[in-house]
């Protein structure tokens, strides 16, 4: 991590994260808050970069491809500062887990120490698009239970950011994340995203004890109902589409 990511006021609050409770809450429920990254200015300074189009590569409405209702963009690899910072500063936080979950599932973890050679092992894969996420709901909006899954290569992990205030901003609208049980119904967890927080959650799967050490208990995500309101999120990807 280069000395400007360190100081960049997006990732200022990540040392300050009690990573082992953290973990230990993913590996309980396979998503965790993190403490603020974003302050309510720098909330609303991205949500706002929505109405920019120049900033994406392409515009996706959910309704038309029967993904929920609303609206979300991707971003081309020009990244906006606090974007690239706050992935770049997770990225060996995460790690760290991803290689332990690797580690418990009996899996390769073919993820190298730096962001920028994990990209770059994408890109030589054919998955060289963009995958870093801003959504926009409004009332009545919703997100289908989903993987943000694009290709053989997979990051285990990923975060999403709330930067609008629940409850004020908008009502309604949790994440939702699903985990599917063998011979028995599903697990669901919401979470209300506060203003400037990440949520880090898994991917497709995540590992659970069972009577031969553990499994992969596979997990989908998506966005329940909005009530009322706007809520936007930035959803930060760890490996290209």
């Amino acid at each position: 991590m280069n000395t400007q990511t360190a100081d960049h006021p997006a990732t200022a609050r990540l040392p300050d994260t009690d990573w082992a409770a953290l973990t230990a809450e993913l590996d309980a429920l396979g998503c965790a808050l993190t403490p603020r990254l974003l302050g309510p200015a720098q909330c609303r300074e991205i949500a706002a970069l929505y109405d920019r189009p120049e900033l994406f590569r392409t515009t996706v409405d959910m309704a038309r491809h029967r993904f929920g209702s609303g609206q979300y963009r991707y971003f081309t690899h020009d990244l906006p500062e606090p974007v690239a910072a706050l992935r770049e500063a997770l990225y060996p936080h995460l790690l760290t887990i991803a290689r332990a979950w690797a580690d418990k599932l009996d899996r390769p973890a073919p993820w190298p120490d730096t962001l920028t050679e994990w990209t770059a092992m994408c890109h030589a894969a054919g998955q060289d698009k963009s995958s870093q996420i801003l959504l926009r709901y409004g009332p009545g909006d919703w997100n289908a239970l989903h993987r943000d899954i694009f290709g053989d290569l997979v990051f285990p992990l990923q975060v999403v950011i709330g930067l609008d205030a629940y409850g004020t901003d908008y009502t309604g609208g949790e994440f939702l994340l699903v985990e599917q049980r063998p011979r028995a119904q599903s697990r669901g967890t919401a979470t209300a995203l506060p203003q400037g927080h990440g949520l880090v959650f898994t991917t497709r799967d995540r590992p659970v004890p069972s009577a031969r050490g553990h499994r992969a208990g596979p997990v989908r995500h998506g966005v329940s109902t909005v009530r009322t309101g706007r809520r936007h999120a930035l959803g930060l990807v760890f490996h290209d589409a």
